[in-house]
């Protein structure tokens, strides 16, 4: 016959579940289940939270909303954080954060792509050429940081006013 396990937590702690619990001393948090502590953390470690977080409702049942009622955050809080525990594991909370890498156009090839540019080629070839994406090259020249050759405009006559009949258009165009 199994053994009955009483809820025994340390006064002053906060249940979760009926095994589960946990308790703020000083500047440390200590997690209990059954009574026994199976994890502590400094109150202001983020990312131990989150991960101790996402591990109760993983390993020992706590529901998402059990979780998010008792730590007073929001419950999209804990999802997120269990499907980092699930997709990477621990080293999901402790890696350090993915930034953007370096730019593209540094100011060696701002140089070299405005040269190309001053020597007559168009956008499209100099970034080909220097293998930068078409798009970045276009924005870079949309914000000014390169210069493209206008095109030339070929000389057009005077516009005709668009309201007049075509009959008096003719008639205006024709020399007397």
């Amino acid at each position: 016959m199994p053994q009955l396990v009483l809820p025994l937590f340390p006064s002053g702690a906060t249940e979760i579940t009926s095994t589960l619990s946990f308790s703020r001393v000083d500047q440390t948090v200590t997690y209990f289940h059954s009574g026994m502590p199976i994890f502590s953390h400094d109150q202001n470690e983020r990312a131990s939270f989150r991960y101790i977080a996402a591990q109760l409702h993983v390993t020992a049942g706590a529901t998402q909303a059990q979780l998010s009622r008792a730590f007073g955050v929001p419950l999209i809080t804990i999802k997120r954080a269990v499907k980092l525990y699930r997709s990477l594991g621990i080293k999901g909370f402790f890696a350090p954060r993915v930034t953007r890498g370096a730019a593209v156009l540094t100011s060696s090839a701002l140089e070299q792509a405005q040269s190309q540019l001053d020597a007559g080629q168009s956008a499209i070839a100099v970034a080909t050429e220097l293998g930068i994406k078409p798009d970045t090259f276009t924005k870079a020249i949309r914000a000014g940081r390169l210069h493209a050759l206008a095109k030339k405009k070929t000389p057009t006559t005077a516009a005709m006013p668009q309201s007049l009949p075509a009959a008096l258009k003719l008639r205006l165009a024709i020399p007397a």
